[in-house]
């Protein structure tokens, strides 16, 4: 299956990417952007599902090497997850685009359960759906949370938009000569621990044929131009 014949997709944005030029929190204008982006994919026909990390407002692993207890840690983090997924539900609202937020931890007032089936309906008939709080339980990151949701929610994709556009072999903000890969297999990018997502991650898509697609999401436009296949991006499946 290519890039552009994707049907249903899920979108794992880092809570830094809702900072703009900030050093922590949530910028309106910078998430207003990103979800545009997700609206203009979803005008191409596309079902959506979104999950979006914590980084910006409470790392739980930071917080532990500071001396918290992890859980603890990993729950403030879980929780942070969910403040990022209203914001961008409120900007995607305003765009016009119907959003759900289900939470792993529940918390009625504000969000629905994650319940699968009415996750499934909800794409069905046209809203975006925001999965927060990552899998319920902590050491686990949001990257196995997107690769959880994707596989429940028999995604064709999990797109990861960061700040660069795909996987290098090396840091490209601090190494000029970093090569970036078109194509990589799940088990190169384990073996060589490349950092796409976490280990438990990639091998949750591999084990389910997921297909990783890494690209700039910081790039204005850049989501549909990587799904209608003219993009910049690095995907990861089973063979390079």
């Amino acid at each position: 299956m290519t890039i552009a014949s994707y049907r249903r997709i899920l979108l794992k944005l880092s809570g830094e990417a809702l900072m703009g030029d900030g050093q922590y929190g949530i910028d309106p204008a910078t998430v207003s952007r990103m979800a545009a982006e997700v609206k203009a994919a979803k005008d191409t026909g596309l079902e959506i599902c979104l999950v979006i990390g914590g980084g910006n407002i409470f790392r739980g692993m930071a917080g532990a090497a500071k001396g918290m207890d992890r859980a603890q840690a990993d729950y403030m983090g879980m929780l942070a997850t969910v403040m990022n997924a209203l914001a961008m539900q409120s900007a995607l609202e305003q765009l016009g685009v119907p959003t759900r937020v289900q939470s792993a931890i529940e918390m009625d007032k504000v969000c629905e359960p994650v319940i699968r089936r009415r996750a499934q309906r909800h794409l069905e008939k046209g809203r975006v759906v925001i999965f927060a709080a990552g899998v319920g339980a902590p050491y686990f990151t949001t990257d196995s949370g997107a690769a959880l949701r994707a596989a429940e929610m028999k995604c064709d994709a999990l797109l990861k938009g960061t700040s660069v556009d795909g996987v290098y072999n090396a840091d490209p903000k601090l190494d000029p000569n970093a090569v970036r890969y078109e194509t990589l297999s799940y088990d190169r990018v384990l073996q060589d621990n490349l950092k796409v997502m976490d280990a438990s991650a990639v091998a949750l898509c591999r084990d389910n044929s997921i297909p990783i697609v890494v690209f700039s999401i910081r790039e204005q436009g850049n989501l549909a131009r990587v799904l209608s296949g003219e993009g910049t991006a690095t995907t990861v499946h089973q063979k390079d």
